[in-house]
């Protein structure tokens, strides 16, 4: 019943603490390998190498032995995670040996077995699942957020995973995994990424403006659509939202605001008030991940009657 859609992703493996975890695979900050992935291209990433704690470690192989995945080091939960993962490369010296943790991947280098060269490359590989909890399914599927951001529980059987799916001006379609706002997390349905707030202190996010009011609509607050202030796909946007509430102060005045400009000529006119994060938080704002998997046509002006436009 929800006024949102769905997208299905292929879920990957990766190795945590000797167990499995699965992620998706959605943005990357170098172009050749976006493209080679089929990832969205955002070069402003690069920036989180330079900053402490602002990534957290990936490790892949060049060669592998016999069931080898990428080696990640954190998950949901833990302080340090974040999914901006810089990508580390690891070679080994002779035989490639079964690596199952951050440990033994450091252990064996250690012991000269193999190299660890870190990659200038910073990837968005949301997690879903990992030993202990996974990302939520909403059973009611009724509001934007509600119980949590999977329309179905993650498959593993099928290796796949599916997430709403939600619009925003421009052009965009786009799904909701973690937050900086460890706190709130719980009351979005989604996990806690506290590093995340980082990419907004160097640079690496992208505004977004959500509505706490005004013309009803499948926004995430109940009214229209969130806006990126860039369109996705283009250098200067990022899948990190630099979170933004707008509030009418007539409501009844309210009108769809469809880009950065909009916005801006309305707080020109005092029409609008801009809090950053929410007004409850104002003015400490926070980070939320929601990568844009597609880009379409905004249909939210569809479904307004004459009235109300």
């Amino acid at each position: 019943m929800g006024d949102f859609g769905w997208v299905t992703f292929r879920l990957r493996e990766a190795f945590y603490n000797d167990q499995s975890a699965y992620y998706i695979r959605t943005d990357a900050s170098a172009p050749d390998y976006a493209e080679e992935h089929r990832l969205v291209w955002v070069p402003l990433l690069n920036a989180a190498i330079a900053r402490d704690g602002a990534t957290s470690r990936l490790y892949v192989f060049d060669s592998a032995a016999e069931g080898q995945h990428p080696v990640i080091s954190t998950v949901p939960g833990q302080d340090d995670f974040t999914p901006a993962w810089r990508v580390h490369r690891v070679t080994f010296q002779g035989e490639p040996e079964l690596l199952t943790s951050e440990a033994a991947v450091l252990a064996a280098a250690d012991a000269g077995s193999l190299t660890i060269e870190p990659q200038n490359l910073v990837v968005n590989f949301p997690i879903v699942k990992w030993p202990g909890g996974e990302l939520a399914e909403d059973p009611v599927k009724e509001e934007a957020l509600g119980a949590g951001p999977l329309v179905a529980p993650v498959d593993i059987d099928r290796m796949e995973v599916t997430f709403k799916l939600h619009q925003c001006y421009p052009n965009s379609r786009y799904i909701v995994t973690d937050t900086s706002a460890v706190p709130m997390a719980p009351m979005m349905g989604i996990e806690g990424s506290g590093p995340t707030q980082l990419l907004a202190e160097i640079g690496a996010t992208d505004h977004i403006w959500v509505f706490g009011n005004g013309l009803p609509g499948p926004g995430v607050m109940g009214a229209q659509p969130a806006v990126f202030r860039f369109e996705p796909g283009t250098p200067a946007w990022s899948p990190f939202w630099n979170h933004f509430t707008i509030t009418w102060k007539d409501a009844a005045a309210a009108r769809v605001l469809k880009s950065a400009e909009d916005i801006q000529a309305a707080l020109d006119a005092e029409e609008i008030e801009i809090w950053n994060g929410v007004p409850d938080t104002h003015p400490n704002g926070f980070v939320v991940n929601c990568p844009v998997p597609l880009k379409a046509r905004n249909s939210y002006e569809d479904t307004l009657t004459n009235n109300e436009q």
